[in-house]
């Protein structure tokens, strides 16, 4: 029996693994807000692990101006819109307008478009208002999406379930 090693690395996302099947430069979309040591940490250990090819834009509020901003025919990664929709959500910001302007210009693609989002609406209901409209407007914003996107795929511990 060989000797045990320092476990293996964990694959890239499937997202990722996804937007590098495409020639490179790749553009990652950030949405993230480092408001905390833990967050500053995850954001680093993305970065690491995306090597050479990768440019990263950070667009926690203008989503759809980075976009917008990005030239043609590049594959994108955008992660993730719940995230997105959180900076808005405490920003106290417009939901649905800024909602509507990043479905207007998702649905006129100029390349590969890559959108992580999570599904936020499989679970129990919330027992405050805060996370249950938090809930509502994800499953909306994911739902004008899906309509707009060629393809939909849902992980399920790691594995793509094709749903559109």
């Amino acid at each position: 029996m060989p000797a045990a090693g320092p476990p293996p690395p964990p694959p890239p996302p499937h997202a990722e693994t996804l937007a590098t099947a495409l020639p490179s430069p790749w553009t990652y979309i950030a949405t993230a807000d480092a408001f905390d040591d833990e967050m500053r940490e995850r954001i680093a250990l993305h970065r690491s692990r995306r090597g050479e090819g990768w440019s990263t834009i950070d667009a926690p509020l203008d989503l759809a101006g980075a976009i917008e901003a990005l030239p043609d025919n590049q594959p994108v990664l955008v992660d993730c819109l719940t995230l997105w929709l959180t900076n808005h959500m405490l920003g106290e910001r417009d939901l649905e307008q800024e909602c509507q302007r990043l479905a207007a210009v998702l649905s006129r693609p100029r390349g590969s478009w890559f959108v992580v989002s999570n599904e936020v609406g499989q679970g129990i209901v919330p027992d405050n208002a805060l996370a249950r409209r938090f809930r509502d407007a994800a499953g909306r914003l994911n739902q004008q999406v899906a309509a707009i996107a060629d393809t939909v795929l849902l992980m399920v511990a790691g594995l793509p379930l094709k749903v559109k």
